[in-house]
C-alpha cells in the first residue's frame, strides 16, 4: 500500500519520521542539535557501507562508481580519506574499493536503500558519522564505530515507527503527506469490471490502512463506492517478507474497532490480518504466474513473491518520471559528450596505431598502415607527442562533463538508473533480475486495456550490431 497505491510527500512523510528519529537519539545523548533533513542527500538504490561509514553507488557488477563519506563526497580524482588503525590516511578515492566489489548477501556490511522508507534512516546516518568523525559523540553513549552507529539510528528510527507517534501524526492530516492520484483507484476499477481479482497485502495496521485509503481512494470513486468493494480480499499487518516464505496464523478482522477472530481460509470480500502467500493461492483458486504482485520495494515485496512463489511482479519507482524528464533535458549535453568521446576513441586508435609501428620497427617489422610505414621514427615520435595531447585535451573536457552527467537529477548521485553514461546502476540490475514490468505509478495500467498483455523489448547483446551491418552489406 505505502507507495505503491498510496505515495507520499517524501518531504513531509520522511521528514517527520527523520525528526522523531533524531529526537530518539537526543533522548539517549546523541549531538543532533543543528542537523535538519535533507532528501537530497540520498537516493533509492544506494548502499550504506556499515563498516567504513559510506555511502555507495555502484554499478550493475556491484563495482563502486561514486561514493560519500558522511556528508562529504569522494572523488577517484581528489584526495579521499579512510580510517586505517583508529586514524584518518590520506589516500585516493579509487584505492577505497578498487577491486572490492559490493555484495549485498553481506548483510552485515552492506544496507541496499531499496525504498523510499529507507531516506530518512540514511539521511540520519551519514549526518551523524560526521559528529562521529569530528569526536562530538560524548562517551556516555558508549564506544561506538560506523557500524555500532547504524545500529543506534536505525533503532531510533524504528522507536519512532513502534511507538505510533508518527503514523497518528500523519492519520490526523493526511492531507499534508499524501500526494492524490484521481486516475489510481479507476485503473484498479478497470481491472475489477474485466474479471480481474485484486487483493491489497499491507504490513500497515487496519485502522492505519483503512484511515489512508479511504482518504485516498473514496473521492475518486463513483456511485459512493468505498475502497473495500475494488478488492476481493484485504490483508493487513502481513509481516512481509515472512508472508511470502512460511505460514503465520491468519485472522479475520469483525469489526469496524479492528477486532478479530481466528480462521482458516479467506474468502471474498473478507478482511485479514496476518496469514500467508500461500492463503491466498489456496482463497482464491490461482497461483504462481496467474498472479501480479505489485509493490516498491524491491527486497520484501518484488524478489521475495519471485523467488519463492513464481508470482509475476510489477516494481512501483515513483523517481523514473523526474529522471525521465531530466534525461530528456540533458539530451544535447549527453549527445555532445558522446561526440567527443568518439573523438578521443578515434584519436585514441591512430595513437595506438603509431605505437605498435614504433614497436614493430624495432623489430624490422612492417607497420599495420601505410601512413605509419611512410614516416621514419623522429616523425613517428612527434605525431606521438601531437595526438597524446590531442587526447589530453580531450579529457580536460569529457572529465567533467562525465562528473556532472545526471545532475539535473541528482548533484550528487547522478540518474537513478545509471552508473555512469552507459552502464546501468545495481539498482536497475535488481529491477532486471526480479521484476516482469516496472513504473512509475499504479495509474500508468489506464493508458492500457485491462486485457493488456506486457512482452519484453528485445534484449540486443555487444555483437547484434554488427551482425546487423553485416547483413545490410551482404545485400541482405
Amino acid at each position: 500500500m505505502d507507495y505503491t497505491l498510496i505515495h507520499y510527500n517524501v518531504m513531509a512523510w520522511e521528514g517527520r519520521a527523520y525528526d522523531y528519529c533524531m529526537e530518539n537519539l537526543r533522548s539517549v545523548g546523541f549531538p543532533v542539535d543543528g542537523l535538519s533533513f535533507d532528501p537530497n542527500l540520498v537516493i533509492r538504490g544506494l548502499v550504506i557501507d556499515k563498516e567504513k561509514g559510506n555511502l555507495v553507488k555502484p554499478d550493475r557488477f556491484g563495482y563502486v562508481k561514486r561514493a560519500m563519506h558522511g556528508t562529504s563526497m569522494l572523488s577517484t580524482r581528489a584526495v579521499s580519506y579512510t580510517l586505517f588503525n583508529g586514524l584518518y590516511s590520506s589516500m585516493q578515492g579509487s584505492e577505497i574499493y578498487g577491486r572490492e566489489l559490493v555484495d549485498l548477501r553481506k548483510e552485515n556490511r552492506w544496507e541496499f536503500l531499496n525504498t523510499f522508507f529507507s531516506v530518512s534512516e540514511a539521511v540520519a546516518y551519514m549526518q551523524l558519522v560526521d559528529r562521529l568523525d569530528e569526536g562530538a559523540v560524548a562517551a556516555e553513549v558508549g564506544p561506538l564505530d560506523y557500524k555500532g552507529l547504524y545500529k543506534a539510528v536505525g533503532k531510533a528510527l524504528f522507536r519512532a515507527h513502534v511507538e505510533g507517534q508518527l503514523k497518528s501524526e500523519i492519520m490526523s492530516k493526511p492531507e499534508l503527506f499524501v500526494e492524490p492520484d484521481p486516475e489510481l483507484p479507476l485503473a484498479l476499477l478497470d481491472q475489477k469490471e474485466a474479471g480481474k481479482k485484486l487483493v491489497l497485502i499491507t504490513n500497515s495496521d487496519y485502522h492505519y490502512t483503512n484511515k489512508m485509503m479511504t482518504h485516498s481512494f473514496n473521492r475518486f470513486l463513483p456511485n459512493d463506492m468505498d475502497w473495500r468493494d475494488l478488492f476481493d480480499m484485504v490483508i493487513v499487518s502481513a509481516r512481509k517478507p515472512e508472508f511470502f516464505q512460511m505460514s503465520h496464523p491468519m485472522y479475520e478482522v469483525v469489526t469496524g474497532e479492528g477486532l478479530m477472530r481466528p480462521c482458516f481460509k479467506g474468502r471474498t470480500g473478507g478482511l485479514y490480518s496476518g496469514g500467508s502467500a500461500q492463503m491466498v493461492e489456496s482463497s482464491l483458486g490461482v497461483q504462481g504466474d496467474e498472479i501480479l504482485y505489485v509493490g516498491d520495494h524491491i527486497y520484501t515485496d518484488v524478489s521475495q513473491s519471485k523467488v519463492h512463489l513464481r508470482w509475476r511482479t510489477a516494481l512501483i519507482c515513483r523517481e523514473l518520471e523526474e529522471e525521465y524528464t531530466a534525461l530528456i533535458h540533458s539530451r544535447a549535453q549527453r549527445s555532445f559528450l558522446i561526440e567527443l568521446i568518439n573523438q578521443k576513441e578515434v584519436v585514441g586508435d591512430l595513437f595506438n596505431q603509431l605505437r605498435l609501428a614504433l614497436q614493430r620497427r624495432t623489430k624490422d617489422r612492417p607497420a599495420q598502415t601505410l601512413a605509419a610505414t611512410k614516416l621514419d621514427d623522429q616523425e613517428l615520435t612527434e605525431s606521438l607527442q601531437k595526438l597524446l595531447i590531442v587526447m589530453q585535451r580531450l579529457d580536460e573536457k569529457i572529465a567533467p562533463m562525465l562528473d556532472s552527467d545526471g545532475e539535473l537529477f541528482n548533484k550528487r548521485w547522478g540518474f537513478l538508473s545509471r552508473a555512469g553514461l552507459w552502464d546501468k546502476s545495481h539498482l536497475m540490475r535488481q529491477i532486471e533480475k526480479y521484476a516482469d514490468i516496472y513504473t512509475s505509478r499504479v495509474s500508468n495500467f489506464l493508458h492500457y486495456t485491462p486485457f493488456m498483455y506486457f512482452r519484453s523489448q528485445e534484449q540486443n547483446l555487444a555483437h547484434d550490431s554488427y551482425s546487423f551491418y553485416c547483413a545490410h552489406d551482404d545485400g541482405q
